[in-house]
């Protein structure tokens, strides 16, 4: 299959692509700034919070910041916290790259860009075994601490002395993503949403220093398989707003409630110009060994020798349509943590020789090897703004 544009657009430049603002603006300075104020040493980071006792963090699974502002009617709770987001600034924070939910939690977990933590997407290679692994559903199995080692923020508040707690969905109390990234303190599983809220409002006032996690996917499913330009996305968001308002009007004395995100969303058009298909396109297809990440964020991993041949063709082939960069550059550019800084040695060869973000609408799909994801209508983990950037909104009492 070809792409055959009415012109011949020049390859876009890699240095005009947003950066993620690790160090001072992502997820992963979330909460090393909420809990410098308990005496917890965390990562460092250049994002200031005022303190507060009892720190609770309301996280939505795909609340994008553009989103959420286009939307005042079915959130209104939310959009009157929005000139007070990221510390009364009024404006966003980033994701990181990929702007994905492996990724993002990892990040928020450990207080560590993908560089550190080592969850650099959705599909990554697993050096050790040569095959691509999935770090939602951890298929193939691979020893979670040996594949991130860090600790999480919530062991080190524990080890502190702070009564630390996730209120989740109970199916994800032993996954291991939650294991690598949110463990430490107390799991309480909750179905229902609205309980969610009211547990951690609970374990919010239970001590007098507390840190207490809690997470909503719904939001996310609905943009993934109707869009986010549909009404069940627009329902999930108003009830999201709902379920914000609940847990804020239960917050105790000296408390804080942060809501972010951990990515935005687009919706891709089901179209042919906007879904490139890597299994049907045999120049895509040349000299890649591996095809990891997801459709707006792909890592390439090439035969041996070929990864120049694959950066060039991918270059032209999605000229106008990505940032295409081999991995080197990657890293210089900042996309996997701070400009310049290497990732750890073990992470290293789990990005792409070439990573590509797509940006505008497109997608690069995997229609026989991917069938569930290359359906999907709203997608994710690029570096454009409409998945890098999420609120953080903020409540104290």
């Amino acid at each position: 299959m070809t792409h055959a544009p009415a012109h011949d657009p020049l390859p876009l430049d890699p240095r005009g692509a947003p950066a993620p603002r690790y160090g001072s603006g992502s997820l992963a300075d979330v909460l090393p700034a909420a809990l410098a104020g308990l005496g917890v040493r965390a990562p460092r980071t250049r994002l200031v919070l005022p303190p507060a006792d009892r720190v609770c963090l309301f996280l939505v699974d795909g609340l994008g910041w553009e989103a959420l502002r286009a939307h005042p009617a079915q959130a209104p709770f939310l959009t009157s916290l929005l000139p007070g987001s990221r510390a009364g600034a009024g404006g966003p924070i980033t994701t990181g790259f990929p702007a994905t939910t492996a990724t993002s939690l990892a990040s928020v977990g450990t207080g560590l860009a993908p560089a550190a933590h080592g969850l650099a997407g959705y599909n990554v290679l697993d050096p050790g075994t040569g095959e691509v692994m999935n770090q939602l559903r951890w298929d193939p199995w691979t020893e979670p601490r040996a594949w991130q080692p860090h600790p999480t923020l919530f062991q080190l508040a524990h080890a502190s002395g702070i009564a630390a707690c996730q209120v989740s969905a109970p199916h994800f109390e032993h996954t291991p993503l939650t294991r690598v990234a949110l463990s430490g303190g107390t799991f309480l599983g909750r179905l229902d949403a609205g309980e969610r809220m009211d547990v951690a409002a609970q374990r919010l006032a239970a001590a007098d220093r507390t840190l207490v996690y809690t997470y909503y996917a719904e939001l996310d499913g609905a943009g993934h398989r109707f869009g986010i330009d549909s009404d069940a996305w627009r329902g999930q968001l108003a009830h999201v707003d709902g379920l914000a308002a609940r847990l804020a009007e239960q917050l105790p004395p000296r408390s804080v409630l942060y809501i972010t995100g951990d990515h935005g969303m687009i919706d891709v058009p089901q179209t042919e110009s906007a879904r490139f298909d890597f299994d049907e396109d045999w120049e895509l297809r040349a000299g890649v060994a591996r095809l990891g990440g997801e459709g707006r964020a792909r890592h390439l991993y090439a035969v041996p020798g070929a990864a120049a041949d694959v950066y060039a063709v991918w270059r032209e082939v999605l000229a106008g349509h990505a940032w295409v960069v081999t991995r080197e550059e990657a890293v210089e550019l900042g996309w996997f943590g701070p400009p310049g800084v290497a990732p750890e040695p073990r992470v290293w060869h789990r990005i792409g020789d070439v990573v590509v973000a797509m940006t505008g609408v497109a997608s690069v799909i995997a229609s026989v090897t991917e069938p569930k994801e290359s359906a999907l209508i709203g997608m994710h983990g690029s570096v454009t703004p409409d998945e890098q950037l999420v609120p953080l909104l903020e409540v104290r009492t």
